[in-house]
């Protein structure tokens, strides 16, 4: 009888510490607010509804987020949409993630309203169009801000990715040989400083390498960047959607598992 009762009150002791530990672990949890994040798409080319649901549904998975999705301006070329006529556009946001297409929209001041909030300090994630969005104006700010400047892309093809930098929180899980699926390589022009190239790719017409994801740092931001994610295939892309994902939280200065 007495080793019976003794085991009994053992498991129940052990049921309770462990109860405890769980409910400590949740406290531990509980201190780190989710990260508000700002995800703003629209423009020409490509289907934001699916890859704005891809990459939430991602990002989630590595740690709580309340999202604000901002969906503005058409699928056109040119736009100049509402959410940015508020100067304080970005005020209450841990991170702001560009994934619009506006490559004909030229306006200076426009596009400095933009930018002046991200080098005030506001993080950002740039992906793929982001990348062509202002190209058409003559003035670099964007340039600057999103760290390379393109203005063209090749074709689509599955692309190699060869990982430049082994400790970037971003990549470090990425495998060494990762190969895209089905999406478009973007000739890089020029590298801004500040930008630490962290993959490229090599383009199947002139046999060059190109960023295509990089860190950087614009005035009291980071920002990171990926030129790739054009199509749905790749925001089904499990490789693809954590390197975004880990972007996202280094970019917040957040701590990615």
């Amino acid at each position: 009888m007495f080793p019976r009762v003794f085991l009994a009150l053992l498991a129940v002791a052990a049921s309770v510490l462990s109860l405890g530990e769980a409910r400590a672990g949740g406290a531990r949890a509980s201190k780190e607010r989710p990260l508000r994040a700002l995800l703003i798409t629209g423009g020409c080319c490509h289907n934001y509804p699916f890859q704005s649901r891809q990459l939430t549904n991602a990002v989630g998975v590595l740690t709580a987020v309340e999202w604000t999705v901002v969906n503005e301006g058409g699928n056109g070329t040119q736009a100049e949409i509402p959410l940015y006529a508020n100067t304080n556009w970005a005020k209450g946001y841990d991170v702001v993630v560009h994934n619009e297409c506006f490559a004909d929209t030229t306006s200076h001041d426009y596009i400095r309203s933009i930018t002046a909030a991200h080098k005030a300090g506001v993080p950002a994630v740039v992906i793929h169009c982001a990348m062509h969005t202002y190209r058409a104006t003559d003035i670099d700010d964007w340039r600057e801000f999103i760290g390379v400047t393109s203005r063209r892309h090749d074709h689509l093809s599955h692309y190699p990715v060869t990982k430049t930098s082994a400790h970037h929180p971003a990549v470090k899980a990425m495998p060494d040989h990762w190969v895209t699926r089905i999406d478009e390589l973007y000739v890089v022009e020029k590298v801004w400083p500040g930008t630490e190239i962290l993959a490229t790719s090599m383009s199947e017409k002139d046999g060059k390498s190109y960023p295509v994801i990089w860190s950087h740092r614009y005035g009291k931001a980071r920002v990171f960047g990926t030129t790739y994610g054009h199509s749905d295939d790749a925001f089904c892309d499990p490789v693809f959607l954590d390197v975004v994902s880990r972007g996202i939280l280094w970019a917040a200065d957040r701590s990615v598992r």
